[in-house]
């Protein structure tokens, strides 16, 4: 690797040839502020508060966007930098919506840090000319505050850069720029996808998925209703962050233990519910392969790609899995069959799902989401809404015991909690329509060429005397590459993997908000899903069909896979929608 030599504060530094300052400074143990970069996204050097000195410039620069060359010096902390940061900050704030003890992001805001970090107090600018807008909750999953926006347009580079969509950008000019849809439209008439991306890269409270938590509480308090709740795979793998834990911590049991002390009535673990999303789709897929079906077969769990594939390719919504996603199978499954052995009227059990996906608050008010009469979920609340409940209360997060779910719901292998990470639903299905196709039992179970961050990935797997072909994608850029090629005939699938959100729902839009600098230089999807992955390695039944919980469901309810009554209740249909 070539490298290039440069001072930083007066340090010799060797840094990767075609670095910025912001990277070279890195390898100082340097953190630069910023407010609107983040890397391959939006490197546009708008906000100035990277500012740096640099030997022979004529004025300050922009350190996200300013290239190293050899022999340069550089001061990133000079009174001359530091004030021009503090004055920027000041002027941001004379335009922002200073009520930070409400704000969801007190406290979680890169805003107010930097303001801390610069004892930003001076009002001067505070009582001149103000913008104020309405908030945005038109669409379902969040509300949209521009009274905080900052302009850094984080959001509108993820929107359109990472997941083609493009539904909100800079409308008018100078002191009027404002973030918004075209014509103004609300966010919830546009054809957004509900993916939370925006949410996860802001850097204030401009943006924020609608808080349902009051009603959870309201229904735990209700003597009337049995108030059950699901988790899904990666919410153990990302719920230790909103307490403080290294990204990567696995929380499974804290976090049982906390939603008991929460007062719910039954906890119970999504997977069980993605081991039968499994055999209802492994299924699916040899019924198309042997008889003649729409293929490529594309997964349906993840309820962002399925709004998107309506949108913006309703030609294939054929193609898709008529699956019901992990979370409304399992809601389907307990307001039926577990209502039946309980004794328990449907319309009496609030169901409750913790999940990593804004897009979930939209899927439950789905049509053909209600297998008992009733939603099949009640309320679905992000990873951030539950780490908010639980300090509400005053539960102590790091200090409780590990405890297990609660069974026969909480009972799941390796296979499923793979679900959370890309190409994760890919190799669960494998594993049982391998086993299923061959009638052999698999020696090796782990199928590595679907796995990784990579945006796209693709393998070929002889089995039963055939090459089945598969590919994976995640984020809707990638998903929308990959189907244009197959749509074009310049590529031929047999399954298709598709998770809305980059590297799969460890990164979904309701995960613990990472900050800019640390988003920028540490793959926190990898850290993340690595938990999932170990927990698979390390569990005695990693084939989802080999699940006890799941055999009996089957032997004593739902007869087999594919039924009537599997159809009935676990399996749903979609909407050709149009693009606004």
């Amino acid at each position: 690797m070539e490298t290039v030599n440069i001072k930083i504060n007066g340090m010799d530094i060797a840094a990767p040839k075609g670095s910025t300052i912001l990277e070279a400074a890195r390898y100082a143990h340097i953190d630069i502020p910023t407010l609107c970069f983040l890397k391959e996204i939006n490197e546009i050097g708008a906000c100035r508060i990277c500012v740096v000195e640099v030997k022979g410039a004529r004025s300050l620069v922009a350190s996200c966007v300013y290239p190293i060359n050899e022999g340069m010096e550089v001061w990133t902390n000079t009174p001359k930098v530091l004030s021009s940061r503090k004055r920027t900050l000041e002027l941001i704030l004379s335009n922002h919506d200073r009520k930070c003890l409400s704000c969801v992001r007190s406290g979680d805001c890169e805003l107010q840090k930097l303001c801390k970090d610069l004892k930003v107090e001076d009002e001067e600018f505070y009582d001149g000319e103000r913008t104020l807008y309405e908030l945005d909750e038109s669409a379902a999953h969040m509300y949209r505050d521009n009274n905080k926006c900052i302009l850094c347009r984080r959001c509108s580079a993820v929107c359109e850069k990472t997941q083609a969509v493009g539904v909100i950008g800079p409308n008018e000019r100078g002191f009027k720029t404002v973030i918004s849809s075209a014509f103004e439209m609300g966010l919830g008439e546009t054809s957004c996808v509900s993916c939370g991306q925006c949410i996860a890269v802001c850097p204030t409270g401009a943006i924020a998925e609608k808080d349902n938590t009051e009603e959870v509480f309201q229904a735990i308090a209700d003597p009337k209703k049995y108030v059950i709740v699901q988790t899904a795979p990666s919410v153990r793998a990302g719920l230790g962050e909103a307490f403080g834990l290294p990204i990567g911590t696995n929380v499974e049991g804290k976090m049982v233990a906390a939603l008991r002390r929460l007062g719910f009535d039954k906890v119970f673990d999504t997977d069980i519910a993605a081991d039968l999303t499994i055999m209802e789709e492994a299924h699916e897929f040899i019924e198309r392969v042997q008889n003649g079906g729409t293929l490529p077969m594309v997964t349906s769990c993840s309820p962002g790609w399925i709004k998107y594939c309506e949108h913006y390719f309703p030609d294939m919504t054929d193609n898709l899995s008529t699956c019901k996603s992990p979370m409304q199978m399992f809601g389907a499954t307990t307001k039926t069959y577990y209502a039946e052995k309980m004794g328990i009227n449907p319309k009496d059990i609030f169901m409750v799902a913790i999940m990593p996906c804004t897009a979930k608050k939209f899927e439950i008010g789905r049509l053909d989401q209600d297998a008992a009469g009733v939603p099949d979920v009640d309320v679905s609340l992000t990873v951030r809404e539950l780490g908010r409940m639980i300090e509400r209360v005053g539960i102590d997060f790091s200090s409780l015991p590990d405890e297990d779910f609660d069974s026969p719901l909480g009972i799941s292998t390796g296979a499923a909690v793979i679900f959370g990470a890309t190409g994760g639903v890919m190799e669960a299905a494998l594993r049982t329509a391998v086993e299923t196709l061959t009638g052999e039992e698999l020696e090796k179970v782990d199928f590595t060429e679907v796995r990784g961050t990579k945006g796209i990935k693709e393998a070929t797997y002889h089995v039963a005397g055939m090459d089945v072909k598969v590919a994976v994608a995640s984020g809707l850029r990638n998903a929308k590459e990959l189907l244009t090629k197959v749509k074009n005939g310049e590529a031929d699938y047999h399954f298709i993997e598709i998770m809305g959100c980059p590297g799969g729902c460890v990164n979904g839009g309701g995960m613990p908000q990472v900050p800019a600098n640390v988003r920028n230089f540490t793959d926190v999807r990898a850290l993340r899903a690595k938990v999932l992955y170990d927990l698979d390695a390390g569990m005695p039944i990693r084939k989802s069909h080999d699940n006890p919980a799941i055999k009996e469901l089957y032997d004593t309810y739902f007869g087999k896979p594919g039924s009537h009554k599997a159809h009935e209740i676990l399996h749903t249909s979609y909407v050709k929608r149009s693009v606004n």
